[in-house]
């Protein structure tokens, strides 16, 4: 047994066995201090990278106060370090989604750049996955379960046991006589996975005796399929990544049109493609939304609430607004010293080029009737400049714009917009607006 996990183990951890150190994710329980045991050993005929261990005390049970003493004497006795982090789970509708969403947060904090965090979910494991999801009703993204790898933070989350089943880590522990934690709550069938575990699962095997290694070998064949699909969004988003009339806007964007040319269930590929690493993506029955924003007429600005932001159409492109777009004050700010930059609550910088004008200068925002003068074009109203250039809808509320008393000086330079100075020749100054989302300035 231990030759045979030892090779699963180096070949599975084969792509990382240079990087700078491997975290193993260590609860106490069966599968974690079985890999972290075997790990261990390894360390001592193999070259492997530093090793160390992170318990996550989550605090919502009185008997886990004695789990952080028995994971640091189990680590005093390999002599592999440990690091004990206590996070705070908030109520939610889910349980075990909060406190994974936790514990996920507290390892992405340790994960450092280049880093590996193993974790010990094994064959068993996959299967139950794909069962949970398939029963939610999940897409082909969800039932590839879960991956044998994916980014944590600056490094990489690594499941090195998915081939391994629990009855090979049972028999491991019990050849080594390991001892482990047994969580109460794993016993309780009011959660969905329990339940799976100790009802479902012992009469599918009972009756299909290779039913968890056939379930785990369907995962694969869909993560397979999942990577064709992202392979398909990834040609069709090149052709609706096309540069916008404002490439100072820092937002994820998209041309329409390609995207309209596309099959419905294309469409929605490679919308989930883009979309993945934005926000939370919305089951099937909320894609309606998007019909909805790409049907309507051109001259409308419809949107689409997304759980962390929103999708906005303007003519025939869509912008990514995060939910922190819309974060700002619309209060005056007076600017004392144009020489220097100021921040914008929630709205980024305004800095200023050129020789200032003189008197005290306050950063406004559009109320409605602002009337501007215009080198060469004399007095114009801002509104009808401003549809002029196209600026999206979105844009125009956080506009910031430079009064002196009542008087209109300018708003920032940027594409097609336009700035004066009261008593200066054209061309003395430059307002410049560098918005919180974005990483340069607007020139």
């Amino acid at each position: 047994m231990t030759p045979l996990l030892s090779a699963k183990l180096l070949h599975s951890l084969a792509p990382w066995r240079d990087a700078p150190a491997w975290h193993v994710a260590f609860s106490g329980g069966l599968d974690s201090t079985v890999l972290l045991h075997r790990l261990a050993s390894l360390a001592k005929t193999d070259a492997l990278p530093p090793l160390s261990a992170v318990h996550v005390h989550h605090g919502l049970q009185v008997v886990a106060d004695a789990w952080p003493r028995h994971c640091q004497e189990v680590c005093d006795s390999l002599g592999v370090p440990l690091r004990i982090m206590r996070v705070q789970v908030q109520p939610g509708a889910s349980l075990e989604r909060v406190a994974r969403d936790a514990r996920y947060q507290a390892f992405s904090e340790v994960t450092g750049i280049g880093e590996v965090l193993l974790t010990a979910q094994h064959r068993d494991d996959q299967a139950e996955t794909l069962l949970f999801r398939l029963l939610r009703g999940a897409g082909v993204r969800g039932l590839a379960a879960m991956p044998v790898h994916r980014p944590l933070a600056g490094g990489h989350l690594v499941r090195p046991l998915l081939d391994v089943s629990r009855a090979e880590l049972e028999a491991y522990a019990h050849q080594h006589a390991l001892t482990w934690i047994e969580d109460p709550s794993n016993a309780d069938p009011r959660f969905s996975r329990n339940y799976l575990r100790h009802r479902v699962f012992p009469t599918l095997t009972e009756r299909w005796p290779q039913a968890v290694t056939t379930l785990a070998r369907t995962a694969r064949h869909l993560s397979e399929a999942q990577g064709l699909l992202d392979e398909l969004a990834s040609i069709d988003l090149r052709a609706a990544d096309q540069t916008s009339a404002f490439p100072w806007l820092p937002l994820p964007s998209l041309a329409l049109a390609p995207l309209r040319e596309l099959s419905d269930a294309r469409q929605r590929n490679a919308l989930r493609h883009w979309l993945s690493p934005l926000t939370r993506l919305p089951d099937s029955d909320h894609w309606t939304g998007w019909h909805s924003l790409r049907d309507a007429k051109g001259d409308a600005q419809p949107l689409w609430r997304l759980a962390d932001g929103e999708l906005y159409r303007c003519d025939e492109r869509i912008w990514w607004l995060p939910a922190t777009w819309s974060d700002f004050s619309d209060a005056s700010v007076n600017w004392p010293d144009p020489q220097n930059p100021i921040e914008l609550p929630g709205n980024g910088w305004l800095r200023l080029t050129g020789r200032a004008p003189e008197g005290p200068l306050v950063i406004r925002y559009r109320q409605g009737g602002e009337v501007i003068d215009v080198p060469g074009r004399g007095r114009r109203d801002l509104k009808r400049l401003l549809n002029e250039s196209g600026l999206p809808g979105f844009v125009r509320g956080r506009l910031p714009l430079l009064y002196q008393g009542e008087q209109l000086l300018g708003v920032p330079c940027l594409a097609g917009l336009w700035n004066t100075a009261l008593n200066a020749a054209p061309g003395d100054w430059h307002v410049h607006w560098m918005p919180q989302t974005c990483d340069q300035g607007l020139s």
